[in-house]
């Protein structure tokens, strides 16, 4: 097993060479309310804390994904940082996701199994001490048609194509609002009190249906 740091060491570590048990062991050990984020890619595994700065973004971004879903009263069901697996291959941890088109399938469930049940439609992910590259792949592998990302400079939309992600203009889960937009709000975050930011995109929202 080897590893090395990216960015400060107490922030994100990436090891190799660690088996899919392994892996399981930890996430048992660990628990549901540990702080850090376990991403497993074919026996490479990342761990992360994440900083204050990215829970920031994640929240008013995962926000945003919701103010949306009132606004053009679509139905949603937010499942945050659940842990998802492909067993023996892959599992990832998003910052925020959500079911939309496929809501009716996991309604009410207490456990996802992606054996039998379809991913998220929609994760989103900050990139802000950490790149996504890995869990692009794990997402890829899971079937996940839509993911945001931010890296605290510029947002963009990535849809699943061929197993890979293609940038895009249009959301696959909003097709019809210009999101790219989004950006200009996620620049202010830090900058404006959070409901201000959010009340501001939800005029903004509105201003576009």
């Amino acid at each position: 097993m080897t590893s090395n740091t990216l960015f400060e060491p107490t922030e994100i570590i990436h090891l190799s060479d660690i088996s899919w048990q392994t892996y399981q062991n930890l996430l048992t050990e660990l628990g549901v309310n540990r702080r850090l984020r376990l991403t497993y890619n074919r026996g490479t595994l990342e761990i992360m804390v994440p900083s204050p700065e990215h829970e920031r973004y994640k929240r008013i971004a995962g926000r945003f994904v919701e103010t949306l879903a009132e606004e053009l009263e679509v139905r949603i069901e937010c499942l945050g940082s659940t842990t998802f697996k492909r067993p023996e291959l892959s599992g990832a941890e998003p910052d925020e996701c959500f079911y939309i088109e496929n809501i009716n399938f996991i309604r009410g469930k207490k456990r996802i199994d992606l054996t039998q049940d379809p991913p998220p439609d929609l994760v989103v992910e900050i990139d802000i001490t950490s790149s996504s590259k890995n869990r692009f792949e794990v997402y890829a592998d899971m079937g996940v048609p839509e993911i945001w990302r931010y890296d605290g400079n510029s947002f963009s939309i990535n849809v699943l194509q061929n197993q890979q992600y293609l940038s895009v203009e249009r959301s696959l889960a909003f097709p019809n609002l210009p999101l790219t937009e989004i950006s200009k709000f996620l620049d202010q975050v830090g900058e404006k009190d959070y409901l201000e930011l959010v009340k501001e995109f939800r005029q903004w929202v509105r201003s576009h249906i």
